[in-house]
């Protein structure tokens, strides 16, 4: 196992986890639910421009829109969704950005309305060129930012070529994992195979990357990442509601090309458990379950039955896995899952991995890592499909919505509570990408249906 110090040394201010947390000791024995405007930060106010709720104290300011001319002399993609920081130079944050976008329609991508622009990349650096002429439009952006004057300073296209880049998450060594959201065979405009993962270095020096998927990490419908710093472990969510959650571990720490194997999680003493709770409460908030990982064969699952085998092999069911994020909370290792339609009501769960002491190694079998259900919504929360998640650096879980009425941004305390942060004030549609800059005062949230991506900046 590769040791903290080493792994973490390189990249301090990475806001994989904030290692000062401030944080109580957890009560999940019910969650405590604050109904009205707001709590910890007090009520949401009207903002005159009718795009999103705030407590006093809070500005915001759109720092790109889709449409918009980039650096590059791209255009800003659709369909923001997931994102992360990572430390840039002279100060700088360095923010990567998923763009879900599904179809071929080039007015949702970075070439223009008539695809006059793409002549201007080189089509090697396309994961796939697509047939006839044009190729699919999902991908990443990366911006740099200055939170001190508080400004955009440059944003360009890093990866292209790739379909529905739902979530991912950032890398102890200085990465974004961005991840297809989707199994598609070749055809339909399509020439190569997608539903795979693809790393996206924050190097501001070679802007656009060359893809390579991640095959070893398995090929199905992801959604999110986080990585164990310690280990170099990935644990990577499944968009389905009847997903798995995985786990590759890596042959080289650190180097997820160089491939490794392949894990889902299952419950020790009760293999194949159903644990979204559907049609009754087969798991109670505040239960801890000790767990095992079961290898996985035949990853890259030309067939998208990756989640059948795993779960007749013993491992657990989750109910749309979508965010994760791993954080330090005085001290204790904590990775965090919102699976967006668990529980009776469909309206969600959090739940709370504690990695084992020897994670990922054969020692794990003797002091194994724990599961709990730490939040189930029903219909007398306000807590409604949590999605994209992350660690504040007051302590508290920031959950992007993704209901059917109003949305918000939540925030939930250690001891459960929730409370409202934002509420989307521009029509229905999602917050996606929640994330802090690595100084903390930060805080970047996109508004989907928009393409807008937000900074936000409060009295933290």
């Amino acid at each position: 196992m590769i040791s903290r110090r080493k792994f973490l040394s390189s990249t301090a201010a990475i806001s994989v986890a904030f290692p000062a947390l401030r944080c109580t000791s957890l009560d999940t024995s019910a969650t405590n639910v604050q109904s009205g405007s707001g709590s910890r930060f007090g009520p949401l106010l009207k903002d005159p421009e009718g795009i999103i709720a705030l407590p006093e104290g809070f500005s915001y300011k759109i720092i790109s829109r889709h449409g918009e001319k980039m650096s590059d002399g791209f255009f800003v993609p659709s369909k923001h969704d997931g994102m992360g920081t990572l430390s840039g130079p002279n100060g700088l944050t360095v923010l990567i950005r998923n763009h879900e976008v599904v179809r071929h329609r080039p007015e949702d991508g970075p070439f223009g309305h008539d695809l006059e622009l793409l002549s201007q990349i080189d089509q090697s650096l396309l994961y796939d060129a697509g047939t006839g002429g044009a190729p699919p439009m999902g991908g990443t952006t990366t911006l740099l930012y200055d939170t001190k004057n508080k400004a955009l300073v440059s944003h360009h296209l890093s990866l292209a070529g790739t379909i529905q880049n739902c979530a991912g998450g950032v890398t102890p060594w200085g990465s974004w994992i961005s991840c297809e959201e989707i199994v598609n065979e070749p055809g339909e405009g399509r020439a190569k195979e997608h539903g795979y993962n693809f790393e996206v270095p924050s190097d501001l020096n070679n802007p656009l990357v060359r893809p390579e998927p991640l095959k070893a990490m398995g090929r199905f419908k992801h959604e999110a990442i986080a990585v164990h710093p310690g280990s170099g472990v990935v644990y990577q969510t499944e968009d389905l509601n009847d997903g798995l959650l995985y786990r590759f571990i890596p042959n080289i720490p650190g180097q997820l090309n160089q491939g490794g194997r392949l894990e889902a999680l299952s419950i020790r003493g009760n293999p194949s458990l159903d644990i979204r709770n559907f049609n009754g409460k087969n798991i109670e908030k505040g239960e801890v379950l000790e767990v095992d990982w079961i290898e996985l064969d035949d990853v890259e699952s030309p067939d998208d039955d990756l989640r059948h085998r795993g779960f007749d092999a013993g491992a657990a069911r989750f109910a749309h896995g979508e965010g994760i994020f791993y954080g330090e909370m005085n001290g204790t290792e904590e990775v965090y899952i919102a699976c967006t339609e668990g529980g009776e009501a469909r309206l969600g769960q959090i739940w709370k991995y504690r990695p084992s002491s020897a994670e990922g190694t054969p020692q794990e079998k003797n002091s194994p890592a724990t599961l709990e259900l730490f939040v189930e919504a029903d219909s007398g929360t306000i807590l409604e499909n949590g999605d994209n998640l992350t660690v504040s650096p007051w302590g508290d879980l920031i959950v992007c919505e993704d209901g059917t009425g109003d949305d918000y941004l939540l925030g939930i305390t250690p001891a459960g509570e929730v409370y409202k942060l934002a509420r989307n004030l521009n029509g229905n549609g999602e917050f996606a990408g929640a994330c802090f800059s690595p100084d903390g005062s930060t805080f970047f949230v996109n508004m989907q249906v928009d393409g807008w991506t937000l900074a936000i900046n409060g009295p933290w």
